[in-house]
């Protein structure tokens, strides 16, 4: 049995994992590592310590489906619909712009619920905390390294973090990796935000007529949202949820100040917004270094195949096929991800092929 190391627990690994449990005809070892503590990745949803109940969406806050993605993708959305993933947002979202035949959907439970739905379709085997530091071919199968623990052996990788991330790997990876694949690599740009989500005790009340508005009239402010609101799960025995995501200038400015004293600037800005704004309980700030591709279309596609050795067709258990199948499966997730996640600024959040590498087995 094939052993698939998908690295990265966000969308496109997720997607990933389950159209390969899905598509693949021979059974395979699905392994997902992520670096964080949950999965998720740029659609991360923060519980609450005081009350798990009570979500906010840090990353992605809507999914925009164009008539373009409902006639390619439709079974993908008919199935997260059915589900009660996803829900159409009916909210009033003040300044959005809104396309002909787009239609906008929110999750209940928060969009990296949609994540953990792939990863329990896929039934892989996840792990958190597991950060990649090395790659190394040994005896025809890929050796990863991560910061703690021993190296593990696999037939196959699939690298889904940001590109800078994969251009810091060690060991032979940085060797296999052509000089003009490496130009691509490092041509690509991302943008950088921050978000703060606000928790709030049961009974609080926001008066805003509004459950997200778009702001262009603040140096540190873009994007504004009630969140329960935004998804239409206020209760009166959950507090409201509030998240601010800031503009990319203000998040260059102080990409490599701590969180804390972002954080109270973040805040500051917040309240001359919204004047008389009730103290949170808890607070949550995040902060996106690779928040998105610079610019979000016309990047060149940067799903490279790293075919260093000539693979076995001779095998009887052909590890080509299992290649093969994982190409396929992975170019349908890369193509299902620029169904618009929606972060502010209206910019996609998709196009998640980009950041991804196969590295085939080696027989």
């Amino acid at each position: 049995m094939a052993r698939v190391l998908i690295v990265g627990a966000g969308l496109t690994g997720s997607l990933c994992a389950a159209l390969l449990r899905k598509e693949t005809p021979r059974p395979v070892h699905l392994t997902v590592w992520e670096e964080a503590g949950d999965s998720g990745g740029r659609m991360a949803t923060a519980r609450s310590p005081c009350n798990p109940q009570s979500t906010v969406d840090l990353g992605a806050q809507y999914i925009t489906r164009t008539p373009h993605y409902a006639k390619k993708h439709q079974s993908f959305y008919d199935e997260l619909l059915a589900h009660g993933i996803l829900k159409p947002l009916t909210s009033p979202i003040e300044g959005m712009v809104m396309k002909e035949g787009d239609c906008n959907f929110v999750a209940p439970q928060g969009l990296s619920s949609i994540v953990k739905h792939y990863l329990e379709e896929s039934g892989a085997e996840v792990s958190f905390r597991h950060r990649v530091t090395q790659i190394n071919l040994r005896n025809g199968k890929w050796e990863v390294s991560k910061e703690t623990g021993s190296p593990e052996r696999f037939d196959i990788v699939v690298l889904t973090m940001p590109v800078p991330q994969i251009l810091q790997l060690r060991g032979d990876i940085a060797n296999l990796i052509s000089e003009c694949q490496r130009q691509q690599l490092e041509s690509v740009r991302y943008s950088s935000r921050y978000a703060l989500g606000l928790f709030y005790e049961a009974g609080t009340k926001i008066d805003v007529p509004w459950a997200g508005q778009y702001i262009t009239s603040n140096p540190c402010t873009r994007f504004i949202s009630i969140d329960n609101k935004k998804r239409n799960i206020e209760s009166s025995e959950v507090g409201p949820s509030l998240v601010v995501h800031t503009t990319v200038p203000f998040a260059v400015s102080y990409l490599e100040h701590s969180t804390e004293d972002v954080r109270e600037l973040i805040y500051q800005q917040l309240e001359s917004v919204l004047p008389g704004l009730p103290q949170p309980v808890v607070t949550k700030c995040q902060k996106w270094r690779y928040s998105q591709l610079c610019p979000p279309q016309g990047v060149v596609q940067l799903n490279v195949i790293l075919n260093i050795c000539q693979l076995n067709q001779s095998s009887k258990f052909s590890t080509r096929e299992h290649y093969v199948d994982l190409r396929c499966s992975l170019e349908n997730a890369g193509s299902i991800n620029q169904a618009h996640m929606r972060q502010p600024g209206g910019i996609l959040v998709g196009n998640f092929i980009y950041d991804t590498f196969i590295l085939p087995a080696h027989l």
